[in-house]
């Protein structure tokens, strides 16, 4: 792992708040939509998003992209944390979101459970709810677990800088 990667498993495995830990290492993306960690256990991943003008298609419903990269940062947080604990990092293989109900306003109400922690693969399911407690979208995201200094498209997988900019995951999402 990067300095920034250590830094940040060793704030996580401190006993810090990790739910305000994660909200201050968001990628740009997660900022963008407005998405915001509320709960991180070893088993749940929970996040919110506003709905604004910016997340609707021109029909007036949320994007299906919205929803898509809901269940990438999600997935992807709980399984970078999981691998994070073994000195590992993960990148996306596959993400398959469906959409399941419209929704035009309100909060996007995300959790994220592990279906599957391999050494060497993760598969995590979240499902997305409204503000009345129904299932607007769900999904599944595969992780390919990667051994410290492992490259991909090139580069060393790590967390590319700390701060605002930043996320736990890192395959980008």
């Amino acid at each position: 792992m990067t300095d920034n990667a250590t830094a940040l498993a060793s704030l996580l495995a401190g006993g810090g708040d990790i739910v305000e830990i994660l909200n201050n290492h968001r990628g740009g993306l997660d900022r963008t939509i407005g998405l915001v960690f509320t709960r991180v256990e070893a088993d749940r991943v929970c996040a919110e998003v506003p709905v604004s003008p910016g997340l609707l298609q021109p029909y007036g419903l949320v994007h299906g992209g919205v929803y898509a990269a809901i269940v990438e940062t999600v997935a992807s947080t709980g399984a970078a944390l999981s691998a994070m604990s073994r000195g590992q990092t993960t990148v996306g293989l596959e993400n398959a979101t469906s959409f399941l109900r419209a929704t035009r306003d309100g909060t996007l109400h995300a959790s994220g459970t592990p279906l599957h922690r391999g050494g060497r693969t993760q598969v995590w399911t979240v499902e997305i709810r409204d503000d009345e407690g129904r299932e607007v979208a769900n999904g599944r995201v595969r992780m390919l677990c990667l051994d410290r200094g492992a490259s991909v498209a090139g580069e060393t997988v790590a967390i590319k800088a700390s701060g605002p900019a930043s996320g736990p995951a890192s395959d980008g999402s």
